[in-house]
């Protein structure tokens, strides 16, 4: 039986690995559930799988649930502690499933205790790749991909050598807007952002869906994970989403991993490495598929995918100038505050403002982060919509 910390418990990630956990009884036990401020969801993980520390990061939502009473567990709240929760001696797996930069030191902590990280929050690598990277190998820490697309790249890679890689092939379903232009999106509201094709996302996550930035997000990630250059990424749009991700390799060969378009396999697969076991997931019917097609992505209108690509390039604090960036420009089109394109002119304006450092450390990154927020902040206010 594997201890897992799923961080993030109430997300739609968390809530699908404690779906996993359900779906293959024995096989794991929770040890700590940590989220930021759904108490009464959290209240309801606590009390069915009964972990020995809970943690709420929102002070509000802590105070509110230490009032109910969890034989068992120890109740904690507050940032601080939200990071401590990843360093649990029991804990064999760290599943990181918390959304944008506020998962980096949770899973930075949590490589230094030797835990494995089971990752979903792609901000990590994004940010602070390099960093991260290399304390997995110095703790000697698998880091176990939980996007379906990186997920699907390491299993392509299970029996291969890395060094034979010739082309990842990043897919990505187009999102909502797929062969959409400019003028068709740019007053497109947060209904129309959220109601994506084929996923069942976290808000934020589904907006950078619709903008392409997530695709973006994941070239970074990609970079890092797998050590390719930038020109060895290539992104295809798949609309069916059956196809997860492919590696050309450098016989000509492309290897795929298909399956039906459901997170729980990617999640499941991390948790279980290096077995196999049983899920619920639909089997795919070839029978019945008809069509498995595939675009080229329209760099031009989704500009965040391109930014993505300079960023990564540029290195250095540039890619958390991004990352910064764009979870602020989200977070405002959530509120209304801006329209839906306008989260491309606040990365850019970001990117070009920016003075760009070499091999940041995490102190540098931090004080990065909070600096472009306010920046990007401050031109939202200052431009409008």
């Amino acid at each position: 039986m594997k201890n897992i910390s799923v961080l993030g418990s109430t997300g739609s990630i968390g809530t699908q690995a404690l779906d996993v956990v359900r779906n293959l009884p024995g096989k794991f036990k929770i040890s700590v559930l940590a989220a930021n401020s759904n108490d009464e969801l959290f209240a309801r993980q606590i009390e069915e799988f009964k972990p020995a520390l809970a943690v709420l990061a929102d002070e509000a939502a802590y105070k509110r649930l230490k009032e109910k009473n969890f034989p068992g567990t120890e109740i904690a709240g507050g940032r601080r502690a939200f990071i401590d929760c990843a360093t649990f001696p029991d804990s064999e797996i760290v599943l990181t499933s918390m959304s944008g930069f506020a998962g980096l030191e949770p899973t930075i902590e949590a490589i230094k205790c030797g835990k494995n990280i089971a990752l979903a929050n792609k901000e990590t690598l994004v940010v602070a790749g390099e960093i991260v990277m290399k304390l997995a190998e110095e703790y000697k820490v698998k880091i176990l991909p939980v996007d379906s697309e990186h997920g699907a790249f390491f299993q392509c890679l299970r029996g291969e050598n890395p060094k034979s890689i010739k082309k990842l092939l990043l897919t990505a379903s187009g999102g909502p807007f797929r062969g959409k232009k400019f003028e068709d999106i740019k007053d497109a509201t947060v209904n129309e952002v959220l109601a994506h094709p084929t996923w069942n996302m976290g808000k934020k996550i589904t907006v950078d869906s619709a903008s392409l930035v997530n695709k973006g997000l994941e070239v970074i990630e990609a970079k890092r994970l797998y050590g390719v250059e930038y020109d060895q990424i290539q992104v295809v749009v798949h609309p069916q989403s059956v196809i997860h991700s492919m590696i050309e390799f450098c016989d000509g060969s492309v290897i795929a991993q298909l399956a039906e378009p459901d997170m729980r396999l990617p999640i499941q697969y991390a948790l279980t490495y290096p077995e196999r076991m049983k899920s619920p997931i639909k089997s795919l019917d070839f029978w019945k598929m008809r069509d498995l097609t595939f675009e080229e992505p329209d760099f031009e209108t989704f500009r965040g995918l391109k930014f993505a690509f300079d960023a990564g390039r540029t290195g250095g604090t540039m890619p958390c100038v991004f990352n910064a960036a764009n979870e602020v420009a989200v977070a405002a089109f959530l509120k209304g505050f801006i329209k839906f394109t306008k989260i491309y002119d606040i990365i850019e304006n970001a990117m070009m403002k920016c003075e760009v450092k070499q091999n940041p450390t995490l102190e540098m990154l931090i004080e990065e982060d909070l600096k472009i927020r306010k920046l990007s902040r401050d031109f939202i206010e200052n431009n409008g919509r």
